[in-house]
């Protein structure tokens, strides 16, 4: 019997990529990490632009096929490895609301984060990808408010992509952090899953900047 492709992750530590680094242990998936320093630039050298010429992270390698952009690498590890059951199967009424919030996530929470982390005001109403800030937000947070979860009572790689995403952008001042907000970001960051790989992130971080002094 042929042996499955190698799966990779290639990852810096304290970046957007540690969220694919959780999702990895929510899916209990075997995979090779590929580490680079971002402080070092790493990520800028040809080895890794031959892989993803945007040098930026996460990006994922499974045997021949490179899969790069947040949401599409959930929504494929999520698929990948069904019985962890972190994606409703086509057919289930859950999956177009689970796919809505992974691109939501890239197509207008991040454009109007960077924005207002920027100072600049969106582009007019009928260009902007998001609309405004304000309405992006309210619609995240009405969702939120009906809780626990992004889908309801049904935990899934749509919430681990979210609690990374509001934990970091909350403690850097993007984003309110608003009741609905706080309380998502606890009860998604204190899982098993999500204490291990924040310590997993946390060794390698602190072993590069070791590195670097030395």
């Amino acid at each position: 019997m042929p042996s499955s492709p190698q799966l990779t992750l290639h990852h810096c530590p304290n970046t957007r990529s540690s969220g694919a680094l959780t999702l990895l242990a929510e899916l209990d998936a075997p995979y090779q990490l590929h580490v680079m320093n971002m402080q070092a630039g790493e990520q800028r050298q040809p080895a890794y632009l031959a892989i993803n010429p945007l040098g930026k992270v996460p990006a994922l390698t499974h045997g021949d096929a490179l899969i790069t952009e947040q949401g599409a690498i959930f929504i494929y590890l999520a698929d990948l490895f069904p019985q962890a059951g972190l994606a409703p199967a086509i057919g289930d009424p859950l999956r177009g609301p689970y796919l809505r919030w992974l691109v939501y996530y890239g197509s207008s929470f991040e454009p109007a984060v960077i924005d207002r982390a920027q100072k600049r005001e969106p582009a007019p109403a009928s260009m902007s990808p998001y609309g405004d800030f304000d309405s992006m937000l309210d619609v995240l947070v009405a969702q939120l408010r009906k809780g626990p979860y992004l889908l309801g009572e049904t935990f899934s790689a749509a919430d681990v992509l979210w609690g990374t995403a509001l934990s970091w952008t909350t403690r850097f001042g993007l984003v309110p952090l608003l009741p609905e907000i706080k309380a998502y970001i606890e009860r998604i960051t204190s899982r098993p899953a999500f204490v291990r790989s924040a310590a997993q992130d946390a060794e390698l971080a602190a072993a590069q900047q070791q590195q670097q002094q030395q």
